[in-house]
């Protein structure tokens, strides 16, 4: 687990892409003689070496061997980096950068994408199809398929934390708590799938993992058994750092609505003393609307 590394290409082709795209943004925003936060540097550092670890360290040398290094992989790739990633607020910094991708938020192929229900849906869906179609067994035996599966991971962990945090500027705004309850109902779904394969008889590919000959390790009953623990758990422990920073994401929210209130009142206060008495709920759209339907 130590020493065994693999020189993985397209890994390393992702990883510098990654750097050098973050670094020229941090870099042009830096111009403006504003700093990016230190936090976000920690975040999409921590989400980089994971991209590295999951491609270049043992997990990539035995990801075609043993189940439950390929399940770390998966759920790592799925949740785990993602979540760093977007906790880095890319979408932001290339904004900050680039005010012209502001045209792309408009899009209605977006706004469906980050559509709460969409994206979750997504995330729940993916590790379900790849474990219970042919999609695995095709990562297993296909290198161009294992790669490609790899960014689908990342793309549909991200397009979930992305929207659901709202870090970045997103299509649509939603309230935190839908997010919330999200949460809760995806972590049933992990759950289930590491249930699934717990107690299934069924060995997932079982042929490709048979045909290995592989005379050292856990049996394939044991390694998928492991495996399903490691969705499980990682899954569930992803799901920490997330709500953590929806609670902080709901009370920097209200803290901002609160502020915005009272300058409004404010504001309302000091009127009053240049015109005649109003009531504060006549300058409020809603009740004041309210109060001329009473009145009619």
């Amino acid at each position: 687990m130590l020493t065994r590394w693999t020189p993985d290409p397209p890994t390393i082709a992702l990883v510098v892409v990654l750097v050098v795209a973050y670094v020229a943004g941090v870099r042009r925003y830096a111009e403006g003689d504003t700093r990016w936060p230190r936090s976000r540097h920690m975040a999409f550092g921590a989400g980089v070496g994971l991209i590295a670890l999951m491609g270049l360290s043992f997990f990539g040398a035995y990801a075609d061997t043993l189940f439950w290094v390929r399940a770390a992989q998966v759920i790592t790739l799925l949740m785990v980096v993602p979540l760093c990633l977007a906790l880095s607020s890319p979408v932001a910094l290339a904004l900050s950068v680039w005010p012209g991708l502001r045209r792309v938020l408009a899009t209605r192929a977006l706004r469906v994408l980050t559509f709460p229900a969409t994206a979750s849906v997504l995330l729940i869906a993916t590790p379900w199809l790849l474990y219970f179609t042919g999609w695995y067994p095709a990562v297993l035996e296909n290198t161009v398929v294992d790669h490609l599966s790899r960014l689908a991971l990342l793309l549909v962990g991200f397009l979930y934390f992305y929207s659901r945090l709202q870090l970045d500027p997103v299509p649509h705004k939603y309230p935190h708590l839908i997010s919330v309850v999200i949460t809760f109902v995806e972590v049933i779904f992990d759950a289930a799938l590491g249930l699934v394969l717990w107690l299934s008889p069924h060995i997932v590919a079982e042929g490709y993992y048979q045909a290995l000959g592989r005379t050292w390790g856990p049996s394939l009953r044991t390694d998928q058994i492991v495996g399903a623990g490691v969705l499980w758990i990682v899954g569930d422990l992803a799901g920490l750092p997330f709500l953590g920073a929806l609670m902080h994401r709901m009370s920097h929210d209200d803290a901002a609505e609160a502020a915005v209130i009272d300058r409004q009142l404010d504001e309302a206060e000091t009127s009053t003393t240049d015109g005649p008495s109003r009531m504060w709920w006549e300058d409020d759209p809603v009740l004041s609307e309210r109060f001329r339907r009473g009145r009619g």
